[in-house]
């Protein structure tokens, strides 16, 4: 059974840093690209950032320089280390495991709520 749960979201001041946890069990963890998304209120899901199995990384245009992706295969855990938060970044963030490189199937988990507010 694939899991992929979520951590870290927490309400936060403009200008606030916060680590998002993704901990991953039921797959090859280090096949896998690992991806974030966020859904802000009444808008579309959209990509934040993508880190795949050989540590090739990208990130949306208005995240970059401020919000870092990183996996740990050991622990099965990809991180999304936020800073500099903007109300704009208030969202829902869901990671996502990708394993059409090799085939697989692709899982997502439930999310997590990160509020940037004053």
């Amino acid at each position: 059974q694939v899991q992929l749960v979520e951590s870290g979201g927490n309400l936060v001041q403009p200008g606030g840093s916060l680590r998002l946890s993704c901990a991953a069990s039921g797959i090859i963890f280090r096949f896998y690209t690992m991806r974030w998304h966020r859904q802000a209120p009444g808008k579309q899901r959209e990509l934040v950032a993508t880190i795949d199995k050989e540590d090739v990384i990208n990130y949306e245009d208005s995240v970059k320089g401020r919000f870092s992706i990183s996996r740990d295969n050991r622990e099965s855990t990809v991180y999304l280390q936020m800073n500099d938060l903007k109300p704009d970044d208030t969202a829902v963030y869901y990671c996502a495991a990708d394993g059409g490189a090799m085939g697989w199937g692709e899982y997502w988990g439930q999310g997590t709520q990160v509020t940037v507010s004053s």
